[in-house]
């Protein structure tokens, strides 16, 4: 298997260099990037496996950078800030970033952080091929259709009213755990264990604020599609309209 190749956009340069260090020595490639507008260049003429990035840098901040290339990739990103009041948009609630990491951090962490994203990154990537190599082979992919919504978990996309929803990663899943299960109340904390498995520390209403975006969306498709339920003081079902 290939050594991952991860790009570390950093500019101080001390951090830079320690997380450069720590990296290499568990056997990634890296790349260090210190100027935010120099980072779209990069990747239009090389690539890599995971995205290290800072939150604030000189000539274009972290947010930026996140929010552009989540309109063309679903590339692994882990953010690192010392602005805790971003955590929540961190997380994907916007941006579509996979982890974070708040300052100070223990270079060790980083690394677990790396090692965590890549790994659950693969095993989708895995699940994905071997669902085309079913497909070629003359065997039907799996979707899963209730009469309103129809979910196919090998383009992690939902379709509404014959129109194709784009759903941010957390989203899905957030929706697949749901939709399985119709009528079943899940509890926010499990919400959370089921979703973020990497044991990052992520509070109840990171969990209300995608259902809102969610609900949004399916509602921008079709009003009608009123199927994420809240129970009051329990926690959120499917239901089947």
């Amino acid at each position: 298997m290939a050594t991952a190749h991860i790009l570390i956009v950093e500019d101080e340069p001390d951090l830079a260099q320690l997380l450069q260090d720590y990296l290499q020595a568990s056997h990634y490639q890296t790349t260090v990037i210190s100027d935010g507008s120099k980072v779209e260049s990069w990747m239009a003429h090389n690539t890599c496996d995971l995205l290290l990035l800072d939150l604030m840098l000189p000539n274009k901040g972290g947010l930026d950078i996140c929010k552009d290339i989540r309109k063309t990739s679903d590339m692994p990103i882990i953010m690192m800030t010392a602005k805790v009041e971003e955590i929540d948009r961190l997380l994907g609630l916007e941006l579509g970033a996979d982890d974070y990491i708040c300052k100070p951090y223990s270079p060790r962490e980083v690394i677990a952080r790396v090692k965590a994203v890549l790994k659950r990154t693969q095993n989708n990537n895995t699940s994905s091929s071997e669902s085309g190599a079913g497909a070629e082979s003359g065997k039907e992919t799996t979707s899963h259709n209730h009469a309103l919504l129809t979910l196919n978990p090998n383009s992690n996309t939902a379709v509404v009213n014959q129109k194709h929803i784009e759903l941010t990663i957390i989203e899905y899943k957030i929706l697949a755990l749901l939709y399985e299960q119709p009528g079943r109340i899940f509890s926010r904390q499990y919400i959370l264990d089921n979703i973020y498995t990497d044991y990052r520390i992520v509070s109840d209403r990171t969990v209300d604020s995608h259902i809102k975006k969610l609900r949004k969306k399916l509602h921008n498709a079709h009003p009608e599609c009123d199927v994420i339920r809240s129970v009051y003081g329990a926690g959120y079902k499917y239901d089947i309209q």
